[in-house]
């Protein structure tokens, strides 16, 4: 099954908030416990986009199926090639403006975080879905990561994303204890941009 690559000279057309919630619920009603929703997806794309490897030298092939857990039988999990093609190209969309906010606009890129409004009105921010996405695109490029999770400077700049989104049996009692807590996890997640834009700028142009 051939699947197109990622060409950064293609036309910026950003996803419209309609096209972004028909993405969401095609993403929902795919089948399988590896689909990823919203938040993952940009947090994935992100992570592809700030590899050490670039993106356009990743075949659509080795990057487009973990969007939705991996291709199956007969075409699993789309109902049809249509459906397919329609969410690929929704993705492709997503993943070119995301590219070019950060190289045009950085201060205008803003991440797909999940929102909790509490009872008194303020608002909690959670970026776990989003950093599980970055780790699962990292993981596609080991060898290029490792240098980056292993320099000291890099790894507290990673460090938001890591405790958010690596395995948490990994991290130290500390990073633990501030995941159990709301307030904890809103003061890491805000902080996940930030690393993010500290990355781009590292990143070889």
């Amino acid at each position: 099954m051939e699947y197109p690559s990622y060409n950064p000279g293609s036309d910026n057309l950003p996803l419209t908030d309609e096209e972004l919630e028909t993405l969401d619920r095609q993403l929902s009603a795919l089948p399988g416990e590896a689909v990823m929703n919203i938040e993952a997806l940009d947090g994935y794309l992100t992570g592809l986009l700030l590899s050490p490897r670039p993106l356009a030298e990743l075949p659509g092939r080795d990057w487009l199926p973990p969007v939705w857990g991996g291709d199956g039988d007969d075409g699993a999990p789309f109902a049809s090639g249509k459906q397919r093609k329609k969410l690929v190209l929704l993705v492709l969309r997503h993943l070119h403006s995301i590219a070019c906010l950060l190289r045009d606009r950085p201060d205008g890129w803003q991440p797909i975080f999940s929102i909790a409004e509490q009872a008194d009105g303020e608002e909690l921010t959670d970026a776990e879905d989003w950093c599980i996405g970055f780790m699962l695109a990292a993981d596609l490029d080991n060898d290029g990561w490792a240098s980056r999770f292993e320099d000291p400077l890099l790894a507290e700049v990673l460090k938001p994303i890591v405790s958010l989104g690596g395995d948490e049996s990994l991290l130290d009692a500390e990073t633990q204890e501030q995941l159990g807590d709301v307030v904890a996890r809103d003061g890491l997640s805000r902080s996940v941009p930030d690393a993010v834009l500290a990355l781009w700028s590292y990143r070889p142009h």
